[in-house]
């Protein structure tokens, strides 16, 4: 039997509009005028769409624009998981029909970069899946720490019949070199806390039960710096560093239409039968699970050739 996996056709139907519904999924706290968290909760996965867009877009405009923001925290409210991929249950037109962002790069990519740029510096706090739109947050930031227990960085994409969308191709071989990225992407699987930070995926791998107090004591260091200090350096490093966004704008027109091809259909359709976009096995192990994908297709064509 086939399944009609097209977004436009809305054959990807959330299973409960009530938690879908609720709109408030990113949550800022002030702890000084120098130092901010934000912290995603989106529960059960933390999962990214088009109506987290706007609420996290408009807390990188305070961050840009705050005068005395020194330093930003990213971490997450769900067990075992940042934030995972893109919403597959929301029609694509609630995502297309978005404007620009100030930059002029489409809503998602547009936040990201001027995160990177912005005057504060941004830390990813990785406690679980960051995985997709998680892992592009997160390279996004400036600096990057795991729990060497929990967090999973992953670009599954490829293995669902996808082209990542938020700007990963040009920022992830700046920081492992070009082997190891074509590895992360193209591989599609799961890259654990220790391997991450040996690729240079994030700055460092800590025990879990030392994470918070780690990034804690270095945000609150780094807020004791003078701003202006702060600010000049991490400028003359984003110029070494940052990808112009020449490279970063077609990536997701590719993205967009990728999802929309006949592999990527039928691989979606495949991981929601299975249990996408529910907790359980797929999503916390789903660099396995896109990894079985093509055995599955050939398997079935196996079949029908012997029932011929």
């Amino acid at each position: 039997m086939s399944t009609d996996t097209s977004w436009t056709r809305r054959a990807f139907q959330p299973s409960n509009k009530g938690a879908y519904m609720n709109d408030k999924r990113v949550f800022l706290t002030k702890h000084s005028p120098e130092y901010w968290r934000v912290t995603l909760n989106h529960p059960p996965l933390n999962i990214f769409g088009p109506k987290t867009i706007p609420q996290l877009s408009e807390i990188i405009t305070a961050i840009e624009t705050d005068k005395d923001l020194k330093v930003v925290v990213f971490d997450s409210a769900i067990d075992g998981f940042f934030m995972t991929h893109y919403d597959f249950l929301a029609k694509i037109e609630e995502t297309t029909s978005l404007p620009p962002g100030p930059t002029g790069l489409q809503p998602l990519p547009d936040m990201l970069v001027r995160l990177s740029r912005a005057s504060a510096v941004s830390i990813a706090s990785i406690r679980g899946r960051a995985t997709g739109v998680g892992s592009e947050l997160a390279l996004a930031c400036d600096m990057r720490f795991a729990s060497r227990e929990k967090a999973i960085l992953s670009h599954f994409e490829v293995g669902a019949g996808i082209v990542p969308g938020g700007g990963p191709m040009a920022r992830l071989p700046r920081l492992m070199g070009r082997g190891r990225a074509l590895e992360v992407f193209l591989g599609a699987d799961d890259i654990p806390g220790d391997l991450a930070e040996r690729y240079g995926y994030v700055n460092r791998s800590l025990p879990d039960a030392e994470l918070d107090e780690f990034v804690e004591a270095l945000a609150n260091r780094i807020a004791s710096f003078d701003k202006r200090a702060i600010s000049e350096t991490k400028r003359f490093v984003n110029v070494a560093s940052l990808p112009p966004d020449y490279e970063i704008a077609p990536e997701w027109d590719v993205c967009l239409a990728s999802i929309m091809r006949p592999a990527a259909q039928k691989r979606i359709g495949l991981l929601l039968e299975r249990g996408f976009h529910k907790p359980g096995d797929v999503e916390t192990r789903l660099g396995h699970h896109v990894g079985q994908l093509g055995s599955v297709n050939d398997q079935a064509q196996n079949h029908q050739i012997e029932r011929k």
